[in-house]
C-alpha cells in the first residue's frame, strides 16, 4: 500500500511513473525512505505516525517560508502517511567529516563545514520560531519538566538499570529534580531541534541542509548546540568544540544579547542532561531492541560522560557520585580516551642503533645531541654520566644545551598536547649521542622531568646504555 501510494504521488507530481524505487538505509526511527528516480529524482517517506508526519510537513513548509535550508515537501497523501520531498543527495555531514572523526584531527574543509553548520543553527532556532504554531509539535509542544523527567527516567530504566549498578533511587530522583529545576530556569522561547547532530545534516553543494527535525518543539537553544558538539561518535576534540562554540555564540548574538559567562554557565547543565538522554536512547535501542549500531555508540558517550565528571557538578552530589561509579564499571573499561598517554623517553648511543618502539607505533622523535659540546672528550668526565653533578655543571656552564632543549621542548610539547587531546596512548622521544652516556642522558632526563611537570602524564624514562630506568607516575 505504501509503495503504491509513493509511486502514485510521484506520477501525479512528475507526470511520469518512476523508473526505479530504491529503499535507503534506515536510521534510528521507524520511518522508511526511498529514492524515486526517473524524470526527476525525489525522496519518498513512509511514516508510521500521522501526527509525527504532519509535524514534519508543517515545520518543513514553515522553515522554507523563512528561507531556511530544509527539504521542500512536494506532495502529501490524503492521510499524511506518505509524502515526497526534494532529493538533497547522499552526503551526511557525519560522513563528510569521517576522517576527522576517526583520527581526532579535522581538516580545514571539515572545520569549515562544521562552522557553517553551527553558524546556521541560531537561524532555525530563532527565525524558525517566529510565527510557528508549536501546537502541531509531536509528541509534545514544549520542553517542560515532564519531558525532562521522561528523559532522565529513560536513562535510569533503559540504561542504568541494565548495567546492574546498585543505586539509591530516592536520592537519584532528588538530583534529577534539581537538574530539571536548573534546566527549566532557562528561557524556552526558541525552536529546539531536539536531535541536532551531524547525521541530521545533509551537505549539498558544499552547504549544510537540515533534516529530521520532526521531534522539535519550543525549548532552550542550549540543548541543540550541546546535542551537536557532544554527539557520541562525533569525536570532537575539546579545542575544536571551543572554536565551534565561539562561532555559534557569535551567530547567536544576532538574536539575543548574551555574555560568554552566562552562556557557558548554562550550557554545562544541558551537556550533562543530553549525555544522559542519549545513553537512555542507546540503552533502549541497544539493550532492548538489540540494534548493534547503538551499542557501538555507548563507549563514546561514556567517554564524554567521564570527561564531564572531571569538571564537577556540585549541584548534583548523588547523581555525580553514582555516575562516577558507572563510568568506572569494568564493562566500560575499554572506551575511547580511557587509557592515558604514556610518554617513553630514552637516551641511547648511535653506535648501538636507534631504539625500537615496543608500542608498535613506529617510533616518535629522535634528537641528535652530537652537535652539543661533548664532556666525554675530557678524561676527567669519562667516569660520569649526564646524571652526575660534574657533567651537569659542564653542560650548564657551556650553555649550548639550553638552546637545543628549548627547541626540543617546543616540538614535543605540541605533540603531547595533541596526543592527550586526541586520546593517543603512546609517544616516544629519544636522545642520541656518541656513547649514550653524557649529552643524551642529560637531555633525556631534562625532557622527562619537563613533560611530567607540564602535562602530568606518565613518563617512562630509560637510559638504555646505562641500564637505568625511572617512572614518573601520574599524580592523583
Amino acid at each position: 500500500m505504501g509503495i503504491d501510494t509513493l509511486k502514485q504521488l510521484y506520477t501525479d507530481y512528475v507526470g511520469t511513473e518512476p523508473a526505479a524505487i530504491d529503499e535507503l538505509p534506515s536510521s534510528g526511527s521507524n520511518r522508511r525512505y526511498f529514492r524515486l528516480s526517473g524524470a526527476d529524482s525525489l525522496i519518498g517517506v513512509l511514516g508510521t505516525s500521522q501526527q509525527e508526519n504532519e509535524a514534519f510537513i508543517y515545520m518543513a513548509r514553515h522553515f522554507a517560508s523563512k528561507g531556511l535550508p530544509v527539504p521542500e515537501v512536494l506532495a502529501v497523501s490524503s492521510d499524511s502517511m506518505v509524502y515526497l520531498q526534494n532529493d538533497l543527495g547522499d552526503t551526511l555531514l557525519f560522513n563528510a567529516i569521517e576522517k576527522g572523526r576517526l583520527t581526532h584531527s579535522f581538516s580545514v574543509d571539515e572545520r569549515q563545514l562544521l562552522e557553517n553548520t553551527v553558524s546556521l543553527l541560531p537561524d532555525i532556532q530563532f527565525a524558525g520560531a517566529e510565527g510557528m504554531d508549536f501546537g502541531v509539535c509531536f509528541p509534545t509542544e514544549s520542553f517542560d519538566e515532564r519531558s525532562v523527567m521522561w528523559d532522565l527516567n529513560y536513562f535510569k530504566y533503559c540504561f542504568l538499570k541494565a548495567t546492574g549498578l546498585e543505586f539509591d533511587e530516592d536520592r537519584l530522583e532528588d538530583d534529577f529534580h534539581r537538574l530539571s529545576d536548573v534546566l527549566m530556569n532557562v528561557s524556552c522561547d526558541t525552536f529546539m531541534y531536539r536531535d541536532f547532530q551531524s547525521r541530521n545534516v545533509m551537505i549539498k553543494d558544499g552547504q549544510p541542509w537540515f533534516i529530521d527535525f520532526q521531534g522539535g518543539r519550543r525549548g532552550p537553544f542550549y540543548y541543540d548546540i550541546a546535542s551537536f558538539l557532544w554527539q557520541a561518535k562525533a569525536n570532537f576534540p575539546d579545542s575544536l568544540r571551543h572554536e565551534l562554540l565561539e562561532v555559534y555564540l557569535k551567530s547567536l548574538r544576532k538574536y539575543c544579547n548574551i555574555g560568554s559567562d552566562e552562556f557557558y554557565s548554562n550550557l554545562r547543565h544541558f551537556v550533562l542532561f543530553r549525555t544522559l538522554q542519549v545513553l537512555g536512547a542507546y540503552g533502549f535501542r541497544g539493550y532492548f531492541e538489540k540494534k548493534p549500531h547503538f551499542m557501538q555508540s555507548v563507549p563514546f558517550a561514556i567517554a564524554n560522560l567521564r570527561a564531564l565528571l572531571d569538571k564537577h557538578y556540585p549541584e548534583y552530589p548523588y547523581l555525580t557520585s553514582m555516575l562516577s561509579r558507572l563510568v568506572a564499571m569494568k564493562q566500560f573499561e575499554d572506551i575511547p580516551g580511557k587509557r592515558p598517554l604514556v610518554v617513553k623517553v630514552m637516551s641511547f648511543a648511535y653506535k648501538k642503533g636507534i631504539p625500537n618502539d615496543a608500542s608498535g607505533n613506529g617510533g616518535g622523535f629522535v634528537f641528535d645531541c652530537r652537535a652539543i659540546n661533548n664532556p666525554g672528550k675530557y678524561e676527567r668526565y669519562k667516569p660520569f654520566t649526564g646524571l652526575d653533578r660534574q657533567v651537569r655543571e659542564f653542560l650548564v656552564n657551556d650553555g649550548e644545551v639550553f638552546g637545543f632543549l628549548d627547541n626540543c621542548y617546543s616540538l614535543v610539547d605540541a605533540s603531547v598536547a595533541r596526543y592527550v587531546e586526541r586520546g593517543f596512548t603512546n609517544l616516544m622521544v629519544c636522545f642520541g649521542c656518541t656513547g649514550g652516556q653524557h649529552r643524551s642522558v642529560f637531555c633525556a632526563q631534562a625532557m622527562a622531568e619537563h613533560i611530567f611537570k607540564k602535562f602530568n602524564v606518565k613518563v617512562e624514562l630509560v637510559h638504555r646504555e646505562q641500564n637505568i630506568d625511572q617512572t614518573f607516575a601520574v599524580k592523583g
